[in-house]
């Protein structure tokens, strides 16, 4: 699964900067042990600055999941850039979010921070705590009744800051002053329990496991663990021994406290327990720390290792326990898990590489090929056959013109088989600089990236899926791709028809619609090109009949007649320009008309009708009228097998899947209609053929797999 790592070290990306700032942070060594760690766990793993820029990249880096992928995970170990509530900054951005990750919520990080807050809850639930004051200032009455040598440190801050011991009211004061004017916070004192210092950690949820106690052995100076100590700036070594030299009884009872402690403050995933153990064995608690340390020397991986988990098994066994917390015991179960079919293989193999197919994607999209663009044309078709020959394909040189049309096979041949057809020129001329690829939670955006790229991709993650499980050689699979999209299939669609006669069915990878909706049927269209001709007229002369330019949009507004919404054709004006000489009025126009219909015999009487709207409207006036394209419909079918296998495969692995009508003409159009074919394939899409083109994110991955278990059934 993917997992983003989150922590604060250098980066002060927040609107602005003030209050108290974080003291705490990983070092880089540790972050590059957990990633490690989990990539041997076979995640998918980067690492982020718990930054205001988290939200953009977690959306970059893990998208909405479809239904049965696992989702992505974040591994926090943020302790947050400023502010007293800095630990439940991340964790509340992810709650938010609706991300799951590893660690407490911010509620718990709450309490736990308030050391405070924290031994109230403990004594109101019968747990062992020593007694405490807190002083707001350092000449605060000391109202509780203490007993010397006293515990002072901050109320609201951890790794031991500010903390220290206290013999007498002089130094009392001295300390409280310290931590007023360092944290500007209020000091907790507490009784100083002689005796040993002992640390449980706790990893799990329901149930909690409590790992083997670790003694801190302090040897000389102060019995504490001091800041000092845990940066190695003391000078003092401070010994780890786990299993604490404890009697069973003692072992068991700190133990169970920890694990009522981390109930108590519901704790998720792991924890730390902090205990004094007098010299009668009475155990105390002193704190919780709710985001026990990963550093190689914390007491959490120095017990983890003493009972054979070594740090990868450390990081990852946090993963395990907090999916199970998130998506139930059932997640980890291998019998439901596991992989019994060629089809659950492709969908596991699909949504667990999700990344690199949106690598691929980038990749596709940042190579330029518009329809006018003989070089990147040539570079993209070059590129494309060399996927397909590592994929083992071969050229079809009978279905390849070598110029507008290529066509490759499987080692099963394409005969009986599934043919896929999809552009790799990007149709329109270029305006401007291109839009760059970039990601959105639900959208991609870059030039082609919908109209060509995605099918590209799509086609290319199946087939790969396919030859990874070893079952491509075997399937009955064509791959057609054609440069002439933008001139709508005028020299590509003669060997498209006759690739698709040898095939059983046909898929075209061109955009459908959100929520899985495939097209079943879609307009055929026509484009007329106009030339009208007249003497060039001065500006402001009353003459009859009009000036060819007047008398063009006047038969221009009648073409609105020759549309109907419930003949389902529509005729309209694509472009128009016009020429003249210095300040004379336009002698010719050019104009081209598109018709798009699903009758053939209505198209027929719309192009005699705009024939005789166009005829010459005075003498010495001439029109030229010249069909330029013409691309036939894809017509609704009574029985479609394609449907009916696709909607099964959708179903049993939970993917979004229907049918809508389009009225844009396609390659589809080309199929013969004996052979089943179903168009927008590829994901679907929003301002095509614009400069901000886009294409839905999810749904790459969810084509992507509807097209391999499709395809899987060809197999020999």
């Amino acid at each position: 699964m993917k997992i983003a790592v989150v922590y604060n070290r250098e980066s002060q990306a927040v609107i602005n900067l003030f209050g108290t700032q974080n003291r705490e942070k990983y070092g880089l060594e540790t972050i590059r042990l957990i990633r490690e760690g989990l990539k041997k766990g076979g995640h998918e793993v980067k690492t982020f600055e718990g930054d205001k820029n988290l939200i953009q990249n977690l959306e970059d880096f893990m998208p909405s999941v479809i239904s049965g992928e696992r989702p992505g995970l974040v591994f926090n170990l943020s302790y947050g850039i400023q502010g007293r509530g800095r630990y439940m900054h991340v964790p509340g951005m992810l709650e938010m979010l609706g991300i799951p990750y590893v660690g407490s919520g911010p509620e718990t990080h709450a309490l736990a921070l308030d050391k405070v807050v924290t031994k109230i809850l403990l004594m109101q639930q019968g747990l062992p705590t020593p007694k405490f004051a807190v002083l707001d200032k350092p000449d605060s009455p000391l109202r509780e009744s203490l007993t010397y040598p006293l515990i002072v440190k901050p109320k609201d801050e951890a790794v031991s800051f500010g903390l220290k011991i206290v013999h007498n009211e002089e130094e009392l004061r001295e300390g409280v002053r310290v931590i007023y004017e360092t944290y500007n916070a209020p000091t907790l004192v507490e009784e100083y329990i002689e005796g040993r210092e002992v640390n449980v950690a706790l990893i799990g949820n329901n149930p909690v496991e409590a790992l083997p106690p670790v003694e801190l052995v302090f040897g000389e100076g102060p019995q504490i663990y001091t800041f000092e100590d845990k940066k190695n700036q003391s000078g003092r070594t401070v010994e780890k021994v786990c299993p604490a030299p404890l009697s069973d009884e003692e072992t068991e009872r700190v133990k169970e406290l920890a694990v009522q402690t981390f109930n108590a403050l519901h704790c998720h995933d792991s924890a730390r327990v902090d205990f004094r153990i007098d010299r009668e064995g009475n155990p105390y608690i002193l704190e919780v720390n709710s985001m026990a340390s990963l550093g190689a020397d914390g007491s959490l991986v120095f017990a983890a290792d003493k009972i054979g988990m070594d740090y990868a098994a450390l990081v990852n066994r946090l993963i395990d326990v907090t999916c199970e917390r998130y998506f139930g015991k059932d997640f980890f179960d291998q019998e439901s898990h596991e992989m019994k079919t060629t089809a659950d293989k492709l969908f596991k193999r699909l949504t667990t590489t999700r990344g690199r197919l949106e690598e691929e994607l980038k990749s596709w999209t940042n190579l330029s090929s518009r329809t006018e663009d003989a070089v990147g044309l040539s570079s993209v078709r070059k590129r494309l056959e060399e996927r397909l020959a590592k994929l083992s394909l071969k050229e079809v040189p009978e279905l390849t013109n070598g110029r507008s049309a290529w066509t490759w096979e499987t080692k099963a041949g394409l005969k009986g088989g599934t043919l896929l057809v999809v552009p790799i020129d990007v149709p329109g001329k270029r305006t401007g600089y291109p839009l760059s690829f970039r990601k959105e939670q639900e959208w991609i955006y870059g030039e082609g990236v919908a109209s060509s790229r995605a099918g590209i991709t799509t086609a290319l993650a199946a087939l790969k899926a396919l030859k990874d499980e070893k079952k491509l050689a075997g399937t009955k699979t064509g791959i057609f791709f054609y440069a002439d999209e933008g001139r709508g299939m005028r020299y590509s669609s003669a060997m498209l028809e006759k690739a698709a006669a040898e095939a059983e069915d046909v898929i075209v990878l061109q955009p459908g619609f959100v929520e899985g909706k495939v097209v079943d049927q879609r307009r055929g269209s026509r484009d007329y090109h106009i030339i009208a001709e007249g003497d060039p007229e001065r500006i402001g002369r009353k003459s009859q009949p009009l000036d060819v330019l007047t008398w063009f949009l006047d038969q221009t507004a009648s073409l609105r007649e020759l549309s109907s919404r419930r003949k389902k054709i529509a005729v309209s004006v694509q472009d128009i320009q016009s020429e003249r000489y210095s300040v004379l009025m336009p002698h010719r126009v050019t104009a081209t008309i598109a018709v798009t219909y699903l009758d053939d015999k209505l198209a027929e009487e719309a192009e005699e009708q705009m024939k005789k709207l166009f005829r010459p409207g005075r003498t010495g006036m001439k029109t030229y009228i010249e069909q330029i394209t013409a691309r036939p419909p894809l017509r609704r079918q009574k029985s479609h097998p394609m449907l009916e296998r696709l909607e099964h495969w959708a179903k049993a692995y939970q993917l979004p899947f229907g049918t809508e009508s389009s009225l844009l003409a396609t390659a589809s159009g080309v199929v013969p209609e004996n052979i089943p074919c179903i168009c927008g394939f590829s994901p679907a899409s929003r301002r095509l053929y614009t400069p901000d083109e886009a294409m839905h994110r999810s749904e790459l991955v969810q084509r992507a797999v509807l097209l391999a278990l499709y395809l899987q059934e060809e197999s020999t």
